[in-house]
């Protein structure tokens, strides 16, 4: 398996494909790094060269906020928001949807104990 800033992308898959196993890296943004760097989307990820996966570490690395970096600016946006005391931060920190979803009959497919919004009347 090719290692790519520390993740191992599927071998067998198509390398558009497989690039998008990478945290920030859709089909869009996968297409961009091999049309860049004038690679064939087609071809397989086992047959990249190491020259090849050293080419869209330096790309993704330098170019997009991608893994860790991303990971790390989201969380620190969702603490901004918490911190100021905003209403998405209030919904994030009770864990409820905070982007105008319904919560009477949805938005119970949470990790961890079960949230009741509204008990089923008798």
């Amino acid at each position: 398996m090719p290692r790519i800033i520390g993740i191992d992308i599927p071998d067998n898959k198509r390398l558009e494909i497989s690039l998008t196993y990478i945290y920030g890296v859709g089909r869009h943004r996968a297409l961009e790094v091999i049309t860049v760097l004038g690679l064939d989307p087609a071809m397989r990820a086992i047959k990249l060269t190491q020259d090849d996966i050293a080419r869209i570490n330096g790309l993704l690395q330098a170019e997009y906020l991608v893994e860790g970096d991303l990971r790390r600016q989201i969380q620190n946006n969702i603490k901004r928001l918490i911190n100021i005391h905003s209403y998405r931060g209030m919904r994030h920190r009770v864990g409820l949807p905070c982007r105008g979803q319904r919560t009477r009959t949805n938005s119970r497919t949470r990790k961890g104990r079960r949230k009741t919004v509204a008990n089923k009347k008798k």
